[in-house]
Parts: C-alpha cells; sequence; structure tokens
C-alpha cells in the first residue's frame, strides 16, 4: 500500500468503516510511514477537538431589542411605582418571548449541525467508494443501463443523466447508505477524478438551490429540486463541480420539458 491510497482509507479507518484486511493494510502502513503517521494523528486530534468543543450562540442585539419592545409595558399605579401583578405579568410575558426566540435558535442549530452530519456521511461514503470493487454496482456508460437497474431497490430511483458530451463521462452506480438510509449513488467520472452523485428523497418539494462546502478536502454542491435531496462529492476543483451540477440541472429541465 502507498501514501496515496493510505490517506484515502486513514479517514474510513477512524471511522470504524473498514473492514479487518483492509484496516491492518492502513495499520502496517502507517506504522511504517512516519507521513502518514503524522497525518493520522493530525486527523486524531482534529476528531477529539470536535468531540469536545461546545458550540454556543449568542442572540444579536437587535433580536434582544424587538423582544424587548414586544413585552407590554407595565402598568403604573397612582405613586408612578408598577404594582406588583403589572410586574409578574410582564415577566412572565417576557420569559414566552424568550423561551420562543430561544427555541428558535436552537432549531436552527440542529438542522445546521444535522446538515453537517450528513455532510460529513456522505464524504465517509465517498472515500469508501473509492476502495477497490466498492465504486459501482452496475457499470455501464449508458444511461437506459443504469436508470433501470436501480429500479425496484429503492422507493425512488435517482435520475441518471449522461453527461458525456459535457465531460463527465458517466461510469455506472451503486447503492449506498447516509443518514441510516439506503440511497443511490451515480458516479462519474472527471479525467481521473471521480464525482459520486447521492440522491434521497426528501418530503419537501421545494427547489433548494446549490451550495458549495468543502469537508476534509472534498467538494460538495448540494441542491434540491421536486421532493430530491442531491450531494456531488469530488476532489475537482470547485468550479468543475459547480458545472458537473449546472450541466446536470440544466439536462434535468430540458427532459421535463420534452
Amino acid at each position: 500500500m502507498n501514501c496515496e491510497e493510505a490517506e484515502v482509507l486513514i479517514h474510513a479507518l477512524l471511522d470504524g468503516e473498514l473492514d479487518a484486511g483492509h484496516a491492518r493494510e492502513v495499520e502496517a502502513h502507517v506504522e511504517g510511514c512516519a507521513h502518514c503517521a503524522a497525518l493520522m494523528k493530525e486527523y486524531q486530534e482534529i476528531r477529539q477537538a470536535m468531540a469536545e468543543s461546545e458550540v454556543r450562540y449568542k442572540a444579536p442585539l437587535e433580536l434582544r431589542r424587538k423582544i424587548e419592545k414586544a413585552l407590554p409595558q407595565p402598568q403604573t399605579q397612582v405613586q408612578g411605582a408598577p404594582s406588583r401583578r403589572s410586574v409578574l405579568r410582564g415577566f412572565a410575558m417576557g420569559s414566552a418571548v424568550s423561551a420562543i426566540a430561544a427555541t428558535g435558535l436552537f432549531a436552527i442549530a440542529l438542522r445546521n449541525d444535522d446538515e453537517q452530519r450528513i455532510e460529513s456521511e456522505v464524504v465517509s461514503a465517498h472515500l469508501r467508494s473509492l476502495q477497490a470493487g466498492h465504486l459501482t454496482d452496475v457499470i455501464s456508460t449508458d444511461q437506459h443501463t443504469v436508470k433501470p437497474w436501480f429500479n425496484g431497490k429503492l422507493d425512488v430511483s435517482p435520475p441518471v443523466i449522461d453527461l458525456t458530451a459535457q465531460g463527465f463521462t458517466l461510469i455506472g452506480g451503486r447503492l449506498d447508505y447516509v443518514n441510516t438510509r439506503e440511497i443511490g449513488a451515480v458516479v462519474y467520472k472527471r479525467r481521473q477524478h471521480v464525482i459520486n452523485l447521492f440522491v434521497a428523497q426528501t418530503a419537501n418539494t421545494e427547489r433548494r438551490p446549490a451550495t458549495i462546502t468543502t469537508l476534509q478536502g472534498f467538494n460538495i454542491r448540494r441542491w434540491s429540486d421536486r421532493g430530491l435531496n442531491y450531494w456531488a462529492v469530488s476532489d475537482i476543483g470547485a468550479d468543475e463541480l459547480t458545472e458537473f451540477g449546472d450541466k446536470f440541472e440544466t439536462a434535468m429541465q430540458a427532459n421535463k420539458e420534452g
């Protein structure tokens, strides 16, 4: 095993996703390679730091002002001092408004956490696919061969688009697991680089514009359309991955209109 292969598999080893044979190969290589040993130590330290860190969210000043403005003004007695009842009523209302605001912030934090976790899982799935024999379950450059292969294996078969003429070669597809669900992965190549397009069904049918993020050295282009979530993952540049996604969406739209 060389360093290039080991660097790809170290992530899977740390995630406990390698079988015993591959795990021993990576561990044996790391023991004899100072570069990969340092890399593995760095990854372990990052994972430990993430596990121990606490994410804190502070409400902006503008939100506090809006909450204070929404609170009822205490009624005053003749002497000008607020009554005990009005103070308690205002305190109760303020607590309720603060609780609603805190709940909203907490929901945003949970949603962001969930998205980051899923992105981490699609990167892990991408890494697993790069192991020998794991990239495709069906090998074909013909979309009319790859798409029917998914039929009956998933609740919703992923769309398969041939983008060879646009510089992204379809090479096949496979079943994978993300977020404890079995989903489809359509596999493309850009020169020698693999692009995994993960597709999962969602209850939300609204279109979600594409975003690009980077995780563990891989670019992820995510978007949603017509009840499907898409994650395109690759080590190609963000501009090329954006180009891939744009051409895929354009072809999808053309197929629907046709």
